[in-house]
């Protein structure tokens, strides 16, 4: 992904630049909230949301970071402060309709795969069969709405908006070990969301 801050008009975590938006030069302001509103709202529909639960999003997103940027000391990329903010009013949302960091039983779904002696019970799909099934946008978007949050925005910027791991790690505030335990458990759940629904439209 192209950083928007390699235009030098638009450095935005330059000293210079959050010193301007911390007084809510005007400019500035209207620069940042150009620059990022259709990557949030993007990413706020990626994690599942409806169109206006992620407009509501998105504009919760802005409203606080204005309220806090004050206390932003520049110490990670401005946009991993904002995309920070957009994580925790997406947790905080799933919350209040408690379906975030439900119960994750992967590992006793792929265990179910295996016999005592390791190999398989019920083997993968095909190859070529599981990827002519995942051609299908929709298919891949219903597949993504079951995972957990974290596991969604993890896998969402990692591999959708293909953000460098030590960004999502920042913005997620979560260790390597941990992101890849996420993107593991991200993978395995739409493979075998994936693999469901095409053997099912196969059989």
């Amino acid at each position: 992904m192209r950083s928007l801050d390699s235009d030098p008009a638009k450095n935005f975590s330059s000293p210079q630049f959050l010193k301007k938006l911390k007084e809510r030069d005007h400019l500035s302001v209207t620069q940042i909230v150009q620059a990022y509103t259709e990557q949030l709202y993007r990413t706020a529909l990626g994690l599942g949301f409806a169109q206006d639960a992620a407009r509501e999003v998105t504009q919760s997103v802005w409203t606080t970071f204005f309220e806090v940027v004050s206390k932003f000391e520049g110490r990670s990329h401005i946009r991993t402060f904002i995309f920070g903010i957009l994580y925790n009013k997406a947790s905080e949302l799933k919350r209040d309709h408690r379906r975030f960091d439900s119960p994750d039983p992967i590992e006793e779904i792929l265990d179910q795969r295996f016999d005592v002696t390791g190999h398989w019970i019920k083997p993968p799909i095909d190859p070529e069969k599981f990827l002519m099934g995942t051609e299908s946008g929709a298919l891949i978007e219903k597949c993504l709405e079951g995972l957990p949050l974290n596991q969604r925005m993890a896998f969402f910027m990692k591999e959708v908006e293909e953000r460098k791991s030590s960004e999502v790690c920042k913005i997620l505030a979560v260790s390597g070990t941990n992101l890849g335990v996420l993107l593991y458990r991200a993978r395995n759940r739409l493979r075998e969301c994936i693999e469901g629904k095409v053997a099912r439209q196969g059989a």
